[in-house]
């Protein structure tokens, strides 16, 4: 933000009755809730109307999906870039104007060229780039309570999904996945863009307020943040265990969620049980953001980390032996719990420990190896199933990753707040 627009901000945030980081946290669930487009919920809304409409073979869309996905992964540490030299007010609002372009123009595509393109381009958009821009606002402006600012972020963020899929799937069933791709690509430009640029300051320093839970004291309105650069980030065991931990997480919820009516079917449940696990999964997941956030205040996130890594390896040494549906429940309880942990925890660490400084760029990298990860993992449990017959096998292997994971997790040394290195 220009010095001008800051001074011109700040009588209007100053005299708020509340602090301001609040705001741009709403904002911020809002650009969360807009990647729907670019995720593979998202798309799995309209893929059998999309191949039915193109005449598109299954496998040639698989392909297309993964390398959309791989090659939109690198769009997390361009707009890392830009989120630390320009700005989250700025970046937010030119990648909303982006994305709801795009979304507007896959509405009307004819050819699978262009639809490999723009699928292309909302991961890349979507997928990637709102996404780390959306997690960057809240660490930009919290500091004691972010844990708890990333609690609610991520409640009110389930919330909206929540409430997404339902709206934009009667919308694909009543008027076509075209009507509703464009009715996304419009709520997008007309709602979060003019938002994001009203309403977002990039951060507290340059509103002339602290970072929440900091006293401001007189004459450091225009205090510097300060934190690891990306490469000392890189050089830490705690960056790669986290991060590492997170991206399988995101493997294994990515190929269990493409899978999960097969893999159910494959122990001897109807389609029906597989909905009602989708809806435990969801509402203890938002159990699990609410009970992290609670004990991300008052445990260390290595004892949390370790917690839903514990949590996990559970459920997937469980999943190949359930045989009734309260298995089936208990399943996906503990797996719901499980993502609602490692969700507060990815959503908070960064920041907690490597500072707001370059935290553009360090988030950027984090989710670099979400969306890698989120890409292999059905490929993984397809492969397993292929050659073996079974997904157990891969269930076991994945158990054994994340318990090591959790028991590095554990132990790990962390940055403390107060001990940042100097930029260089």
């Amino acid at each position: 933000m220009s010095s001008l627009h800051a001074v011109a901000a700040r009588p209007m945030v100053t005299r708020l009755p509340f602090y301001y980081g609040w705001v741009n946290l709403l904002i911020a669930v809002l650009a969360m809730v807009g990647t729907l487009p670019g995720r593979t919920q998202g798309l799995g809304l309209i893929t059998e109307p999309l191949l039915k409409d193109l005449q598109i073979d299954r496998v040639l869309f698989a392909q297309i999906n993964l390398w959309a996905t791989l090659l939109g992964a690198l769009f997390c540490l361009g707009v890392g870039r830009l989120l630390d030299r320009a700005g989250s007010r700025i970046v937010l609002t030119v990648v909303s104007l982006l994305l709801g372009a795009v979304v507007l123009w896959m509405s009307g595509v004819k050819g699978v060229f262009w639809l490999a393109c723009l699928i292309t381009l909302t991961r890349g958009l979507g997928q990637s780039a709102l996404s780390v821009v959306s997690l960057t606002m809240v660490g930009q402006w919290f500091g004691r309570r972010l844990n708890l600012a990333m609690a609610i972020y991520t409640i009110l963020m389930s919330i909206g999904f929540m409430i997404a899929f339902p709206v934009v799937g009667n919308v694909v069933g009543a008027s076509g996945w075209r009507s509703a791709w464009m009715g996304i690509g419009g709520a997008i430009l007309l709602g979060l863009v003019p938002l994001a640029w009203l309403l977002v300051r990039s951060t507290p320093e340059a509103c002339g307020l602290a970072l929440e839970g900091e006293k401001l004291l007189e004459g450091q309105a225009e205090e510097v943040a300060t934190g690891y650069t990306l490469w000392q980030s890189l050089r830490t065991p705690a960056f790669w265990v986290f991060a590492l931990a997170s991206s399988v997480y995101g493997l294994i919820a990515s190929g269990i969620a493409l899978f999960n009516e097969s893999i159910l079917a494959e122990r001897g449940f109807d389609a029906t049980t597989y909905y009602y696990s989708l809806v435990i999964t969801a509402l203890t997941a938002l159990a699990g953001n609410f009970f992290g956030g609670w004990l991300a205040a008052k445990w260390s996130m290595n004892r949390l980390m370790a917690l839903a890594m514990g949590l996990l390896m559970a459920s997937l040494i469980a999943l190949p032996h359930v045989t009734t549906k309260a298995h089936v429940a208990m399943y996906a309880m503990v797996m719901g719990i499980a993502g609602g942990f490692v969700m507060v925890i990815f959503f908070s660490f960064w920041s907690h420990a490597f500072g707001r400084l370059h935290l553009g760029k360090i988030q950027g990298a984090a989710q670099t190896m979400t969306v890698v990860a989120s890409a292999i993992g059905p490929l993984l449990l397809a492969e397993c199933v292929a050659r073996t017959g079974s997904y157990a096998i891969m269930f076991y292997t994945l158990a054994g990753v994340v318990g090591i994971l959790g028991v590095s997790a554990w132990f790990v040394s962390t940055p403390v707040t107060g001990q940042r290195a100097v930029a260089s």
